[in-house]
């Protein structure tokens, strides 16, 4: 058996990164695209401090583009269900880094108008989701949907206290990032 020359492995990297390089040079980055318009009913609408809308000062979105952001699974525990409860949706550093967010605090406001400030550093540090589904259904308005900012309370203990229950806000409707 011979022995491969060396050189001949190591140029065929060399073409692979350079062909990598050209081509990702020419393309160009997801966050420089503009967002999408929704062709759906708006659920959530994102304003203030963010670098990406698709609106006048606001970024919409509707269903099928939260779910485009990818669908995360979180199972936990929750103050208002019985026992742990399997929720589907957004991360929202993946909803957050979209909109090109800016801001130190989140105002989240429910469709009942209660609204309440989320440090944006607490929502970057843990995996706290914008549930879109609970034990793989739709959640309606009448089931604290559409959206539920739910956070992994089981995995993370310090979760579990009165003050990041109230930052659970269900009915979700809008976001405003504030600097």
């Amino acid at each position: 058996m011979r022995a491969r020359k060396p050189g001949i492995f190591l140029r065929a990297i060399f073409v692979i990164l350079l062909l990598l390089a050209v081509h990702s040079v020419g393309a160009p980055a997801v966050a420089d695209e503009p967002l999408a318009k929704p062709t759906g009913p708006v659920i959530l609408t994102v304003t203030g401090a963010i670098g990406r809308t698709n609106a006048a000062g606001k970024a919409e979105f509707d269903m099928q583009m939260l779910q485009a952001l990818g669908i995360s699974r979180l199972a936990t525990s929750t103050s208002w269900t019985d026992g742990k409860q399997v929720f589907g949706g957004v991360l929202a550093t993946k909803l957050l880094d979209a909109v090109q967010a800016k801001g130190n605090t989140v105002s989240a406001s429910a469709l009942d108008n209660y609204t309440v400030e989320i440090p944006t550093s607490e929502l970057r540090q843990y995996p706290v989701l914008f549930a879109l589904t609970m034990n793989d259904k739709a959640m309606t308005p009448q089931d604290k949907g559409p959206i539920w900012i739910v956070y992994p309370r089981d995995d993370y203990p310090e979760l579990r206290n009165p003050n990041v229950d109230m930052h659970w806000v269900w009915q979700l409707k809008s976001i405003d990032i504030k600097e």
